[in-house]
């Protein structure tokens, strides 16, 4: 598998995008997903999963033709708002970057370490220490046990 990695103008339009879609919260207790670095965990989980790598293309540089006719300079001339609004404008008619793109900003933002503390979560793994639950109440099953068997016992 060969490695997979942003251009400097699509690492550029990632960190806007990022911000456009997970802003920093005015309270400053989370910040935008722009300024934590995630180009390159994005790049890794692209690279580590193959479906995800042709639509992440298309979609910069889908995004790319968008900024150009917008600005000849291309991406790096836009305002901010102008950049908002080529985003909206874009995923108003496409259908395949948005989740691909939501999913690989969302699963890079909420692993970061000042995600986690801002959250008030410990930064460490669920295993083996693991999490604490309540005690279930098991007689909600009860009318699910009393039930006749609906699968084929063989």
């Amino acid at each position: 598998m060969d490695t997979f990695a942003f251009t400097a103008d699509q690492e550029h339009l990632l960190v806007h995008l990022l911000d456009v879609v997970i802003p920093p919260r005015t309270d400053r207790q989370l910040p935008g997903a722009g300024a934590l670095g995630l180009i390159d965990g994005i790049a890794r989980t692209v690279q580590e999963t193959p479906l995800v790598r042709p639509v992440v293309e298309y979609g910069l540089s889908a995004l790319a033709e968008l900024a150009r006719k917008k600005r000849p300079a291309g991406f790096a001339a836009l305002s901010a708002q102008e950049v908002k609004d080529m985003w909206e404008e874009f995923v108003a008619t496409d259908q395949f970057f948005l989740p691909a793109f939501l999913f690989l900003a969302y699963s890079s933002y909420y692993r970061h370490p000042r995600v986690i503390e801002a959250l008030g979560l410990e930064l460490r793994a669920p295993h083996p220490k693991g999490y604490a639950m309540e005690e279930s109440d098991w007689t909600l099953l009860d009318p699910v046990r009393d039930r006749a068997g609906m699968a084929r016992r063989r």
